[in-house]
């Protein structure tokens, strides 16, 4: 899957880009409205994240070309704009959905795979596997193989977060904001903490360990 990010601030454009890379995207990145035009006029991209300030063409007309132009890539607006009319003229440009900042990137991402998934006409999941371990989204139950795992809120959040990503690395960040919705502080040790405890009731009782950590990157759901 391949995102646009048309921002021109450069920390949340870093904030944006690393954590949907982090998430397994392809990301391209524009830092004005001509760049970013160009770049969805030539690229095949899965989901477009646009900022509507931005120098040389700004949000608004840059949609409006690619309306125009029938280039019908799912947009999610991305403004520090909150108003009502600010987000109908946002939709009525074009937009497919309209986030305010400040926000957490938790949010961010599950609205691009939302726009994704209806773009590509693919069903939610009702329930997750890995490598034998399933987990039940509406009666929240868990087992790995016939064993059923009792699991806390946070713990099964967690759980959650990592068989949404099989295989691929999940930062210590996107756990912060998915679990506990607040910035990382890179002094705290909970996380570690978490992962321990889902650990003891994941991978102890079971020669095949599933939950894995990548030093300086996070942690990995993977069946080695």
């Amino acid at each position: 899957m391949r995102v646009l990010v048309v921002e021109d601030d450069p920390k949340i454009a870093s904030f944006v880009v690393n954590g949907l890379r982090q998430s397994g995207y392809a990301v391209d990145h524009a830092a004005d409205g001509d760049r970013g035009l160009a770049l969805a006029l030539t690229v095949s991209y899965d989901a477009a994240v646009l900022d509507l300030m931005l120098p040389a063409l700004d949000g608004l007309s840059l949609l409006r070309r690619l309306r125009e132009e029938r280039v019908l890539v799912p947009v999610l607006i991305l403004s520090a704009r909150a108003g009502v009319d600010d987000r109908v003229k946002g939709l009525q440009a074009g937009g497919d959905d309209y986030l305010t900042k400040p926000f957490a990137f938790s949010e961010l991402l599950a609205r691009v795979q939302a726009l994704i998934r209806r773009a590509t006409h693919t069903a939610e999941p009702t329930r997750l596997a890995v490598a034998g371990l399933t987990l039940d989204l509406v009666s929240r139950e868990v087992r790995r193989g016939d064993q059923r795992i009792e699991l806390q809120p946070r713990e099964f959040s967690l759980l959650e977060l990592l068989m949404r990503h099989p295989g691929r690395p999940v930062s210590k960040t996107m756990i912060l904001e998915h679990v506990w919705d607040f910035s990382f502080d890179p002094q705290t040790n909970v996380v570690d903490v978490l992962v321990h405890r889902l650990r003891a009731k994941v991978d102890k009782d079971f020669p095949r360990k599933l939950i894995h950590t990548l030093r300086g990157v996070g942690y990995v759901l993977r069946a080695d």
